[in-house]
């Protein structure tokens, strides 16, 4: 009964991997996981436009041009929306 119980024993240590390749091959796809986050993360940072692109006067001036542009909430000037709002009228003129 020994021998059956050895023979399946070693069967079983051959069929399972070895821990330390295993730990090793982890590490190494944690590593390479980390670098390519890593690039990702610096191609990020880098700016879509260059310095001072839509600081040019065209883009300002399309602002002023297009109603659609410029009526937009974070652009349109927020003294317009108080105008509009309040139910000031003029005093009647004195004759």
């Amino acid at each position: 009964m020994g021998f059956i119980m050895e023979f399946a024993e070693s069967l079983v240590l051959k069929m399972m991997e070895d821990p330390k390749e295993r730990d090793r091959r982890f590490r190494e796809h944690v590593y390479k996981v980390k670098d390519r986050c890593s690039k990702t993360k610096e191609m990020w940072a880098l700016p879509m436009r260059p310095y001072g692109f839509w600081t040019f006067e065209r883009h300002n001036s399309q602002i002023h041009w297009d109603a659609q542009i410029s009526q937009v909430p974070g652009r349109r000037d927020p003294y317009d929306d108080v105008l509009l709002d309040s139910n000031y009228s003029a005093p009647p003129k004195s004759k």
